[in-house]
């Protein structure tokens, strides 16, 4: 009889934490000398999420998108520019990696980046294994920039997409260099990033590197994004043969008057997964990593039937 494969995982579904937010945009620079103690905060809040989802059982916890600070690119200001940090030695990961040793369990920690050596800035999960130590990188690919019902966006300020140069991943088992695939104790796993979720390439790309689980950080909001979130992910699972979790801040954030719906959720091939009683902030379920090696019971064979000759040259097999 086959083992199973199954593994509790962990999102977060939370907001910023630093309990003082100016009242208004416009007094939004006071916070110009407090930026570390908003950092400070953030970190502190999510590891007491992640203390709570390892002793809840999970295995796996992905934070939020800029899970160490308030989703500023609402608005334009180059005040939050001074808030990334590098991908390695920058206090927030550091700060991860002691939470993720002392608590046996994976994190993914998406923060602000900024590279030591080319100075670029980027929307960065930094994926920690339970030793503390980091397998690698994700970079955003697709960067927004627009509005909506609810308000505006402009990441295009603060940072720019995945140049594809992500140093040295001892865990990588991709060979594309923008979807790193990183194999891990309880299975390969992907990250896409919010934006990156509407991407018909993504998936599929991180399903071609091997991932069996694909983790999407996310700070989404408006009225189709809140229609269609039950619905990409889903597809994606199915179409690909992947369990995909997909995370949103929940509430509003002051100053802004944006509200975050939240509703995060897993699913995977035979669509979505149950989510178990979870501590406040955190959505958890356990995954059997087994079925996606086990005969579809629709009878479907997608990987064996899928015509590759006859898609556009975007739709290929990695090399």
């Amino acid at each position: 009889m086959t083992a199973r494969r199954l593994v509790r995982c962990a999102l977060t579904q939370t907001r910023n934490a630093y309990p003082l937010m100016p009242a208004t945009v416009e007094d939004l620079p006071s916070l110009q000398d407090k930026l570390d103690d908003v950092r400070q905060a953030n970190v502190a809040h999510n590891v007491d999420l992640i203390q709570h989802a390892a002793t809840a059982g999970a295995r796996i916890i992905c934070l939020g998108e800029l899970c160490t600070a308030p989703y500023f690119a609402l608005y334009t200001h180059p005040m939050w520019l001074a808030f990334a940090e590098d991908a390695e030695s920058g206090p927030s990961v550091q700060a991860f990696r002691a939470a993720a040793q002392a608590n046996r369990i994976i994190v993914i920690a998406p923060i602000f980046e900024q590279d030591a050596r080319s100075g670029k800035r980027f929307n960065t999960a930094v994926v920690i294994d339970e030793h503390g130590q980091i397998l690698g990188k994700y970079r955003k690919t697709h960067i927004p920039c627009g509005q909506n019902d609810r308000g505006s966006f402009h990441e295009t300020f603060y940072y720019g997409s995945s140049d594809g140069n992500l140093g040295v991943h001892r865990a990588n088992i991709a060979r594309n260099p923008f979807f790193p695939v990183f194999q891990t104790s309880i299975g390969n796993v992907g990250v896409a990033i919010c934006y990156d979720r509407h991407f018909e390439g993504v998936v599929h790309s991180l399903k071609e590197g091997g991932a069996e689980l694909v983790f999407c950080p996310a700070i989404t909001f408006g009225k189709k994004s809140q229609k269609v979130w039950h619905q990409e992910f889903l597809v994606d699972a199915v179409r690909h043969g992947v369990f995909i979790g997909g995370s949103n801040r929940l509430g509003r954030e002051p100053p802004w008057t944006i509200e975050y719906f939240g509703e995060s959720y897993f699913c995977g091939p035979q669509g979505l997964c149950p989510v178990i009683a979870s501590p406040t902030g955190l959505v958890m379920s356990d995954l059997d990593l087994t079925e996606l090696t086990e005969p579809d019971p629709s009878g479907w064979n997608l990987p064996r039937d899928i015509r590759y000759d006859i898609y556009s040259p975007r739709i290929t097999r990695t090399p």
